[in-house]
């Protein structure tokens, strides 16, 4: 089973990634607490949708396993999944484990 832990290091991985060559800044320590969107967020809306996919991807290389983080559950949850990388990788895990990878 794929953990909340095992998926925070592979998203910060692929946030440095598809951060590399834009104008923002990455704050030095990034971790499960690094704000993705919103008043403080490391990115905007493009560069959300880019790690979003980008992480969808590195999930399938590094796991096998197929999830769609961007679909109408996670745009109905009160709290976004987007907010923070432990919130993603949260959210992630909780797809592979609560429908066999396939959500």
């Amino acid at each position: 089973m794929v953990m909340t832990d095992d998926l925070v290091p592979l998203i910060v991985k692929t946030l440095r990634d598809v951060h590399e060559g834009t104008e923002r800044s990455l704050p030095e320590e990034l971790g499960a607490d690094t704000p993705l969107f919103g008043r403080n967020g490391v990115l905007d809306s493009l560069g959300l949708v880019s790690l979003v996919v980008a992480v969808e991807q590195e999930i399938e290389r590094a796991f096998g396993l197929a999830v769609s983080l961007a679909d109408e559950k996670a745009m109905s949850q009160t709290s976004s999944p987007y907010r923070t990388v432990g919130a993603l990788a949260g959210y992630a895990s909780r797809l592979i484990g609560g429908d066999g990878g396939h959500a």
